[in-house]
């Protein structure tokens, strides 16, 4: 049996984790939340299509794609650098914890072609310089358009917020394709909505089975919570129907801002 010394100990407990360098991202963005337009989740009523941009990530399957772009919004959407940020390679194969199971160099190779991805979908733009990699945000709309911050002045700048502790407590770990998917879709509407899977390929673009599995998992992590919600139906065999109506739990929901210390008085 292979026995580590404790020299390698020292080592390893020294070397930044993914949550690590996710944490050290966003206490430099200083901010409790991280705001994204609704429309990336779903296009507003009247649009040809209500597919948003997520559905690519969730047919494609690309959960690390998903998890690095939230993160890159996390980190660009304070304004102080233009909306873009700028690491090393490594660093960005870091915070997508692919350094966990390749080389250096390969991480870092699957790191930049997680990013051509997002470029290829419309929602950043990225390039580099030796080692280092600057990334922009786009509008999350998909469009190719310009970020801005939106500011809920209409509806196509209405926004979800993501509390920053959904990184840096690592519950974003917790979840698969499904589940993180199907987060975005929950924090989309207002608390207590119900979310019919038979829905799910006009709304959202995926499969019922992938919702109801999105929806279980967030249930059973304790990240949301489901109620039963009956509606009078004359006409119906049990006078009633039923559905469940689901929200964020208390740990996923929007941090409140910190009440200023009223001013001494004169």
């Amino acid at each position: 049996m292979k026995t580590t010394t404790l020299a390698e100990q020292d080592m390893q407990n020294v070397i930044a984790t993914g949550r690590d360098t996710r944490t050290a991202v966003l206490t430099r963005s200083i901010r409790a939340n991280v705001p994204l337009r609704k429309t990336f989740v779903q296009a507003n009523k009247g649009a040809a299509s209500r597919h948003g941009p997520l559905k690519d990530f969730v047919t494609g399957r690309d959960l690390r794609g998903l998890k690095a772009y939230l993160l890159i919004v996390a980190a660009c959407s304070n304004g102080d650098k233009g909306w873009s940020t700028t690491h090393d390679s490594a660093v960005w194969a870091r915070l997508m914890d692919i350094h966990e199971t390749a080389t250096d160099q390969s991480a870092r190779t699957g790191a930049w072609r997680a990013l051509r991805r997002l470029q290829e979908r419309k929602l950043i733009e990225c390039s580099r310089s030796g080692t280092m990699i600057k990334v922009t945000l786009l509008r999350e709309d998909g469009s190719g358009e310009s970020y801005d911050r939106p500011v809920g002045d209409a509806e196509e700048n209405l926004f979800l917020q993501i509390p920053t502790t959904f990184w840096t407590m690592g519950r974003d770990e917790r979840l698969d394709l499904p589940g993180l998917a199907l987060f975005l879709v929950v924090a989309r509407e207002k608390n207590w909505s119900a979310f019919p899977a038979g829905k799910a390929p006009e709304w959202y673009g995926w499969s019922p089975d992938t919702h109801e599995r999105g929806l279980k998992q967030l249930v059973n992590l304790g990240l949301v919570e489901r109620r039963e919600h009956r509606t009078k139906a004359p006409l119906s065999p049990l006078g009633f129907t039923m559905a469940y109506q689901y929200q964020r739990t208390a740990i996923t929901r929007p941090r409140k801002p910190k009440k200023s210390a009223a001013p001494a008085g004169r």
